[in-house]
């Protein structure tokens, strides 16, 4: 077996995620607990009692959801690994590749949480003065998306903003950006042929040069990381493979909050590399439709409850 690792993003997040492991496993306890600790320094944020009590509305605004999913991320690989389940190839869904990087040795537990936080916070405070939106087109190409993201670009000639955000799966692919250019580039991908369009539960214009400021003030956080070497492979979300020796981590983690997350190159990048075997961990089980669209002859599993967990270590431990 070739195990990989895939950890899911946010739009995932909800009420009560987490709660079945924290009464559970005193693993998972102490790595929630621990992340409210880790997370004080930028904000007073109880990761336990918003996650298993909420409220949705600020469990999703992405100063929340972004400390909250990276805990429950880091707590189940922890019961994992503990379990002889290590990943042979990781990688994650926009946030979820800091959960990777921590599951590949790159960054310790606290500082991940610390980066995390702060994160949130700087792209929280990122394009804060304007109406945005992400949304999912299904059924156009990528070639279709990006003319039509160009199309509506220079329609308003710079202004406002639509780029694309996720090449999730084939047939899915997310736009992002100011809300008067996603509604345009909506119309005339609908003209164009798209199935649907659906809004997304999150809060801010991810993955578009609208969040560069964000970008720039993490570059200045990273100055003082140390990425340790990866003890398995990681594949990037803005490469949609491995780095290269020139790559730097703080680059490319600089590079992806402003830029398109290549999943589905992602996904068949780890299938072509040998990877027969598939693990989601997050909530919802979004990223294994996506794997099962992309790839054939890949078995795929997902980790949202303490069931899912305790059925995939019966059968692959």
């Amino acid at each position: 077996m070739k195990l990989g690792f895939i950890y899911a993003g946010q739009g995932t997040q909800k009420v009560g995620m987490g709660q079945d492991f924290y009464d559970k496993y005193e693993d998972f306890r102490e790595t929630i607990d621990n992340a409210t600790a880790s997370v004080k320094s930028v904000t007073d944020m109880d990761v336990a009692k918003l996650s298993f009590e909420g409220p949705i509305e600020q469990l999703s605004d992405t100063r929340y959801t972004q400390p909250a999913m990276v805990a429950f991320a880091i707590g189940v690989t922890k019961l994992l690994h503990k379990k002889g389940l290590k990943s042979d190839y990781t990688c994650g869904l926009s946030l979820g590749e800091y959960s990777a990087l921590y599951e590949a040795g790159v960054i310790d537990e606290s500082t991940i949480m610390e980066l995390i936080a702060k994160r949130g916070k700087y792209m929280s405070e990122t394009a804060s003065d304007r109406t945005v939106k992400m949304c999912a087109v299904l059924g156009a190409d990528r070639e279709v998306v990006q003319e039509t993201c160009d199309y509506v670009n220079n329609f308003y000639n710079g202004e406002f903003v639509v780029q694309p955000a996720n090449y999730n799966c084939p047939g899915q692919i997310v736009i992002s950006g100011d809300a008067l250019a996603i509604d345009k580039a909506s119309a005339c991908l609908k003209e164009a042929g798209a199935k649907r369009i659906l809004p997304l539960k999150v809060s801010g214009p991810f993955h578009t040069k609208l969040m560069k400021p964000a970008g720039d003030k993490l570059a200045e956080e990273f100055k003082n990381v140390d990425f340790n070497q990866p003890n398995s492979k990681v594949v990037f979300n803005c490469l949609g493979k491995e780095k290269s020796e020139d790559d730097s981590v703080a680059k490319l983690l600089e590079k992806q909050v402003q830029s398109s997350v290549y999943l589905e190159d992602s996904i068949k990048y780890m299938a072509d590399e040998g990877v027969d075997t598939i693990i989601e961990i997050g909530p919802g089980k979004a990223i294994s439709k996506f794997i099962n669209k992309t790839v054939d002859g890949v078995k795929v599993y997902s980790i949202d409850t303490v069931e899912d967990f305790e059925n995939i270590v019966e059968e692959l431990a």
